[in-house]
């Protein structure tokens, strides 16, 4: 009697999900979260001219590792230098004379033509 009643238990249920399943909606939040913090980026800084054809600006970065970039955009054009502790040699005319301040502040000084 006992015998019977323990064969009249419905199976356990077969899970039939691939364990891999829950990586890829983790994907599909994981983007979905980076495009609503660019949005939130963009509108907080006011980044709109980044998209704007007619502005022009420049940007300086630096690096993890210390190393300076100059980020320049002139309408549809962007260009990204890396600035180097290198030393250039070449023809040219002087322009100005650059002064570095006490508090950090850097001025730059043209040379008159009339010299």
């Amino acid at each position: 009697m006992k015998r019977l009643r323990f064969s009249r238990r419905p199976p356990p249920p077969v899970h039939d999900e691939d364990p891999l399943s829950g990586v890829a909606n983790l994907f599909d939040v994981s983007l979905a979260f980076i495009v609503a913090m660019s949005v939130a980026l963009f509108s907080m800084f006011g980044a709109r001219s980044l998209f704007d054809e007619k502005s022009d600006w420049t940007l300086t970065h630096t690096a993890a590792d210390g190393r300076l970039e100059v980020v320049q955009k002139q309408g549809r054009q962007i260009k990204v230098q890396k600035v180097t502790d290198k030393k250039l040699s070449g023809d040219g005319d002087r322009l100005g004379v650059a002064y570095k301040l006490a508090d950090g502040r850097v001025i730059y000084v043209p040379e008159d033509k009339a010299r």
